[in-house]
């Protein structure tokens, strides 16, 4: 049984380390001519982290990254308007959400693997179905094999020749990412911030001893230039200037936030869908990758199980498809919420923030990070 998984990113790595265990012979398929530390960071939830420790690699990541323990939203001066406490979590599963930069998480997920079952510059033009499944590279090259599932991101070469279909949805936001050095500020440290303000927010976290993730989110139409940030933040704690500025022009990315519309169809025969393929969210529940990595656990619990390839997919879409879609319309909404530019719907927002107790947080998170399938 030869398994094609076309990308290599944080979930079709993940799918490839959970396969490996259960003795199967897959081989990953990624367009990038490397596998680096690009990118900027990502928080992995307790959720993932609970997995990471299935698979043996909770330690290498956590000494990676920066345990986080403490969730904050607040106003753009920092001042606290939910304070989610994830200490019980810890206790209770026995795993931290950890910050880490998105290209260590891949290189450590790289090695575990074994790099000789990565093929890199591999973009994928075409699949056609025979006696198995023939891949076609934009590079001219071929492969063959039994099933493949596609990590191929929210434009997903595989959904759409497989099953042609997908509307990408923008949330008419922009987001800017960075990771600056940070010796100036252990007051923040195992916490991460978001601080909410008129149709924009800031978010902040430590990646490791040397490191700060920051990204910023603004509604499309309050951006005249995208190229001067700092402005757009003017009226932010000056921690918020200092993170922005302080780092380098060339390390800031810059994307539109967009999502999937959820589908309703994740497998076709031997294919199937994993990640942002399958359910491409926004990032406002920081659950994007972590949804991918569940993915990747379930397709291994049912390898492991003894299943067909035919059942194992059939079972995984009808196992993850209620909770990914949760995640995807909950975090559209989070993306609205938090992004009002009117100043009494700010206000009420706000007071309501405050007013939410913390059983109602912590119900919200026993959702997200609950594995039992």
């Amino acid at each position: 049984m030869k398994i094609a998984i076309i990308g290599g990113g944080i979930g079709g790595l993940t799918t490839a380390l959970a396969l490996q265990k259960n003795n199967l012979d897959i081989t990953i398929y990624e367009s990038a001519p490397e596998i680096k530390p690009v990118g900027a960071g990502i928080i992995m939830a307790n959720n993932a982290m609970q997995v990471f420790d299935k698979l043996g690699i909770r330690q290498k990541i956590e000494k990676a990254g920066h345990k986080i323990s403490t969730i904050k939203i607040t106003d753009p001066q920092l001042k606290t308007l939910s304070d989610i406490q994830l200490t019980k979590f810890e206790h209770k599963y026995g795993v931290h959400n950890v910050a880490i930069h998105r290209g260590d998480l891949q290189i450590i997920l790289a090695k575990e693997i074994g790099f000789e079952h990565i093929k890199l510059s591999k973009r994928l033009s075409k699949i056609e179905q025979g006696n198995g499944y023939q891949l076609t590279f934009e590079d001219g090259t071929t492969a063959n094999a039994d099933a493949v599932i596609g990590a191929d991101g929210i434009k997903s070469v595989v959904r759409h020749q497989i099953l042609n279909i997908g509307k990408l949805r923008s949330s008419q936001q922009k987001c800017w990412r960075g990771v600056s050095k940070f010796d100036w500020a252990a007051k923040y440290n195992h916490k991460a911030y978001e601080a909410w303000g008129k149709g924009r927010r800031f978010g902040f976290v430590r990646i490791n001893d040397q490191k700060i993730y920051w990204y910023a989110v603004v509604n499309e139409n309050l951006i005249k230039n995208p190229n001067n940030l700092t402005e757009l933040f003017s009226g932010f704690n000056p921690d918020v200037s200092k993170m922005i500025s302080e780092t380098p022009k060339e390390k800031i990315f810059i994307n539109d936030i967009i999502d999937l519309e959820p589908i309703y169809q994740w497998q076709k025969d031997r294919v199937c869908l994993i990640g942002d393929a399958a359910h491409a969210t926004t990032p406002n529940m920081g659950q994007g990758a972590c949804q991918a990595i569940e993915d990747a656990y379930i397709l291994g619990k049912l390898f492991s199980e003894g299943k067909s390839v035919d059942e194992v997919f059939t079972q995984y879409e009808k196992l993850r498809m209620n909770k990914a879609h949760y995640i995807v319309n909950t975090s559209s909404t989070i993306g609205k919420v938090s992004h009002y530019e009117n100043s009494i719907a700010i206000w009420l927002r706000n007071i309501l923030l405050k007013a939410t107790p913390s059983s109602t947080n912590e119900k919200q998170m026993e959702k997200v990070f609950d594995l039992s399938y």
